[in-house]
């Protein structure tokens, strides 16, 4: 079986995900790139050998020589094109977030209810990256003991100009609300949210996240987008006998007059080129098999991600912890719940 693949956005991830369907899985055909600007969706398409290309993502999900869709256009609209696919009965690949408000998220997840079906996998692409797969598989092998905290880190160059602080909590760190749910197998229950008085760059001030899981965990998160060195995500889990962290960020050292340094990234695209690759392999393989791929985020992780980041909103707009309450999970999203 060859599935037919239609790319929704031609931006920086769109291109991305075109490359990696039409280089690197075997089994998938790039059928179509659609983009509002054509210019956009022609060169990504002429780059990646793609059949066709299209300015209208509706039309280009129903069409006939479309198997599965992959949603990297703009965040606002996720929801909808998801929703489009899952009446249509398509599979879905959808980069963060699924939608930008939880009851956005909500009505994907009554869509697939509705059906019986699992047709949405969503871009938490950190599930498959080899050095977060190693942190939880330690955890689960008991090598560190029970968790009982884990410290994130993610920093940007700089932030897009008009970026805030709260942007930040909504943009940035629903990725690590996605892996703290991933590796500790835990909900976040409460988050209190902080900026620091002191700004360090006039644009977007660093933001530190407190939270609380059901387990009784305790997780930190720093979301810096104006870091200026680098592109650096970083990650601690701390155990009651032991602690394992997130491997090296660079490929070599270069010891050299007197010093030593290590390269950091621009972006995110090096530093996660593995797990996004591993990421749409599994995806490919859930449609020719009918079963979502192991450890994936499904619609619920998404809706949970976003619920979070409203909570950390909230928290930082009162300045008080806030509680984070979710709507009561189905059972199409148990581990022994309806294959896709």
């Amino acid at each position: 079986m060859t599935v037919r693949v239609a790319v929704i956005g031609a931006g920086i991830m769109g291109a991305d995900h075109a490359r990696i369907v039409s280089e690197e899985l075997a089994g998938a055909d790039l059928q179509v790139v659609c983009d509002v600007s054509e210019a956009s969706a022609r060169r990504v398409a002429e780059e990646n050998s793609a059949q066709d290309v299209s300015t209208d993502p509706v039309a280009a999900i129903r069409r006939k020589d479309v198997d599965a869709v992959l949603i990297a256009s703009p965040d606002a609209t996720h929801a909808s094109l998801t929703l489009e696919a899952i009446k249509l009965g398509k599979p879905v690949l959808c980069e963060k977030p699924l939608a930008l408000t939880s009851e956005d998220c909500l009505a994907v997840i009554e869509a697939e209810c509705a059906i019986g079906r699992q047709f949405v996998q969503v871009g938490f692409m950190r599930r498959f990256d080899p050095s977060y797969v190693d942190m939880k598989d330690t955890l689960c092998a008991g090598k560190i003991g029970g968790a009982i905290m884990m410290h994130n880190f993610h920093r940007n160059v700089e932030a897009p100009a008009g970026f805030s602080g709260l942007m930040a909590i909504t943009n940035s760190a629903p990725h690590e609300f996605d892996a703290v749910r991933y590796v500790l197998d835990a909900e976040i229950v409460s988050i209190s949210a902080f900026e620091p008085k002191r700004c360090t760059s006039g644009a977007c001030n660093p933001v530190v996240l407190v939270m609380e899981t059901s387990e009784g965990q305790l997780i930190t998160v720093e979301v810096n987008n104006n870091a200026a060195y680098g592109y650096d995500v970083r990650a601690e889990l701390v155990g009651k006998e032991g602690a394992v962290s997130l491997g090296g960020l660079a490929a070599v050292r270069v010891d050299r007059s007197l010093s030593s340094s290590v390269a950091y990234a621009a972006d995110w695209r090096p530093r996660f080129h593995e797990a996004y690759r591993l990421q749409n392999k599994a995806w490919i393989a859930s449609i020719t098999t009918g079963v979502p791929a192991a450890g994936a985020a499904n619609a619920w992780d998404g809706y949970c991600a976003t619920a979070i980041a409203e909570a950390g909103a909230r928290s930082l707009e009162s300045g008080e912890k806030t509680r984070v309450d979710l709507a009561e999970r189905s059972a199409l999203y148990d581990p022994a719940g309806t294959a896709a």
